[in-house]
């Protein structure tokens, strides 16, 4: 993980209150994996934001993020004109854990901004020959994306709560369609982790938190959570975000 400083190349809404940013940066472009994520410091705010990385360009050296704006900070983010810069700290945090040779059939499950982190790694996968199948739940129709850019690497689930688009429901609700899998990889809020791990049961599988953080590295325990495998705490920001499934208490 590096400071470095990341150059704004694009900004757009692409759903309900959902914005894109492409960020230029060669290191955190060829740095990155999947299930990291950035911390940015934005204009007027003291604590950073993480952010998941939903894509990357090794070429062009670009790095995509995608997030709601639910609060002053990410409103003033999505504000943000190209040719700007972020203070960024990164590729911060543990990714997901995978032995690719090991895994022939993969389920990718989303929640909301949960998505993101998962398309880069759904990319990563089929780059290695592992047969991808996606569940990913919105709010509504007008808060899906991504869906095209998820069945170009496979089978894809798309479920609202409302019913407005896709199956009715929860995430939960559709992965009765899904076949034998190898192993799943989700990222949500925390009641749809605890909803997929108790579904799933014993199936191998690993979880992305979505926390929000103090200081990114570590150091002031402002995002710990429980151990199932002892009395201690994981920290989200650096043992995680990513945990194999059941060893932390959601």
């Amino acid at each position: 993980m590096k400071h470095v400083d990341m150059i704004v190349k694009s900004v757009r809404p692409i759903a309900l209150d959902t914005y894109e940013m492409c960020l230029q940066n060669d290191y955190i472009a060829n740095m990155a994996q999947p299930g990291q994520f950035l911390h940015l410091l934005v204009d007027g705010h003291t604590l950073r934001r993480p952010l998941s990385i939903a894509n990357t360009d090794l070429v062009a050296g670009m790095v995509t993020i995608l997030f709601k704006t639910t609060g002053d900070g990410t409103r003033r983010l999505a504000a943000y004109m190209p040719g700007a810069r972020l203070d960024v700290l990164g590729p911060a945090g543990n990714g997901f854990h995978r032995r690719s040779e090991t895994i022939k059939t993969a389920l990718l499950i989303g929640g909301g901004i949960g998505v993101p982190p998962l398309y880069f790694l759904g990319k990563d996968l089929q780059k290695k020959g592992v047969h991808v199948t996606a569940v990913l739940g919105f709010q509504s129709n007008a808060h899906i994306f991504y869906e095209q850019m998820f069945r170009q690497l496979g089978k894809t689930y798309i479920v609202t709560n409302d019913g407005s688009y896709g199956g009715h429901g929860l995430v939960t609700d559709a992965l009765d369609q899904v076949g034998a899998i190898d192993h799943y990889f989700a990222c949500g809020p925390v009641p749809m982790l605890r909803a997929v791990t108790q579904e799933l049961g014993s199936q191998a599988g690993s979880i992305s938190l979505e926390e929000r953080m103090g200081c990114g590295i570590g150091a002031c325990f402002a995002c710990v959570i429980p151990s199932h495998n002892d009395s201690g705490y994981r920290k989200i920001c650096r043992d995680g975000p990513v945990f194999p499934a059941g060893e932390v208490v959601l």
